[in-house]
């Protein structure tokens, strides 16, 4: 009997998967994450990270929209899955640090069920209006919304993400009072831009580059402390009387909480790889988009001070949500 018992149980044992190896990884697609609608910068930025780390891995990465409520319903899927580094994350400060404060019934804890893996690049935020609007410039943009107080609509891609809070932000800045529509992601949020359901949104700059240069937007200012070299002639915050809203985004790979450290290590240095190959920065250049690259370390670090950041401009926005 006691034999029988040790050969169950040895043979139960053989049957438990092992821990993912780094030295296997990866052994099978990865899925990356996106949590906005196709179309935005986030998901320029995820699909050309994917194309290059599977030609490099030789399993795809396979990208997955997942949009909703400011990207919590993506993070969360991404939270909640099997923390072995085959599915990912491309977040930004809505899913990562900004909803610690804003959103007191999030379905997972970021610093807990979320583990960074690489800061992969930065973009500065564009201020703009349709292109018949009457507001050509800062000042236009003010004496507009001043004379029309709570008459002006503005989109954001969604309650809590950077394009709501720097625009309320610059309500309390500029004292103007214009109402907040969010939408789904920035695509949606354009397309009624261009409609002039809304008349203005703070939106990444790559995404809404093409429609600077065709002319069928007119940018106000671009959050940045110089000008981009792909739009030079968009005037800094600073050029037209707002030198304190200086607004980047950051787009940085996560992995669930939990993966091995071992796994994350291999995942970093995939997606830093795939950053760096020339072709890739000089795309992600064209568009806007600077390239980071960073250890998984640094990246916890560095969303550390972002989330300190962020609560103090949803304290003074008075956007803090109740404990």
């Amino acid at each position: 009997m006691f034999g029988r018992r040790r050969l169950a149980a040895v043979l139960g044992a053989s049957l438990v998967p092992l821990p993912a190896r780094a030295d296997d990884f990866p052994i099978k697609p990865i899925t990356l994450v996106v949590p906005f609608a196709a179309g935005g910068s986030i998901d320029v930025l995820a699909r050309l990270a994917a194309q290059q780390a599977g030609t490099t891995l030789g399993q795809p990465v396979l990208v997955d929209n997942r949009g909703g409520a400011a990207g919590l319903i993506g993070a969360a899927s991404v939270a909640r899955a099997e923390p072995e580094g085959y599915t990912l994350l491309m977040a930004s400060a809505a899913q990562v640090t900004i909803p610690p404060w804003i959103n007191r019934s999030l379905a997972f804890d970021p610093p807990k069920d979320l583990a960074p893996v690489a800061h992969l690049a930065d973009t500065p935020m564009v201020l703009i209006v349709a292109a018949n609007s009457r507001m050509r410039s800062g000042d236009d943009f003010i004496a507009e919304a001043r004379a029309h107080r709570g008459g002006l609509n503005y989109a954001s891609t969604g309650v809590g993400t950077i394009s709501h809070l720097v625009m309320e932000t610059l309500k309390l800045a500029a004292d103007i009072d214009v109402v907040h529509v969010p939408y789904r992601g920035a695509a949606p949020a354009i397309n009624d831009l261009l409609g002039q359901q809304v008349q203005m949104t703070f939106l990444d700059l790559p995404v809404i580059l093409p429609h600077i240069k065709a002319g069928s937007l007119r940018p106000i200012a671009l959050g940045a402390p110089k000008r981009s070299p792909t739009a030079p002639d968009v005037p800094t915050t600073a050029e037209v009387g707002m030198p304190d809203l200086l607004i980047e985004n950051w787009y940085g790979m996560i992995a669930p909480g939990g993966t091995p450290p071992a796994i994350v290590a291999s995942l970093n240095r995939i997606a830093t790889a795939a950053m760096g190959d020339p072709a890739v920065k000089e795309k992600l250049a064209d568009q806007g988009l600077t390239v980071v690259g960073d250890t998984p370390e640094h990246f916890r670090a560095f969303i550390g001070s972002e989330t300190v950041k962020w609560a103090k401009v949803i304290n003074d926005a008075g956007l803090a949500t109740a404990k």
